[in-house]
């Protein structure tokens, strides 16, 4: 299971209305590549493909394919504000280490 918080569900909610998107969702996926060797994918996606996994989130809508699954299941999407940085929080227990940017990590 993929959680997703309630300020995150606020933010995507915000980003879909100034992208002018009514339909569709947020698809989260891993990709190889980044300084830690794995990297999180995050955009906006008209529809679900056959074989995702469809998460909805207070109508939020979060799509995950299979095998970016391994690797998030347990995850939470979160968003953080503080005085250096605001923005989405991938707290993912599958993760053995993450590099300082925290969009990289390695499982």
């Amino acid at each position: 299971m993929i959680q997703v918080t309630d300020k995150a569900v606020s933010k995507i909610r915000d980003a879909f209305q100034r992208e002018g998107i009514a339909e569709g969702g947020l698809r989260l996926g891993v990709l190889g590549g980044g300084c830690s060797g794995l990297s999180y994918q995050f955009k906006f996606d008209r529809k679900p493909r056959p074989t995702d996994k469809v998460f909805d989130y207070s109508g939020v809508n979060v799509y995950v394919d299979p095998k970016s699954f391994v690797f998030l299941d347990g995850m939470t999407l979160d968003w953080k504000d503080s005085l250096i940085h605001s923005g989405f929080v991938f707290e993912n227990p599958n993760a053995k280490r993450a590099c300082g940017c925290g969009t990289s990590f390695a499982a």
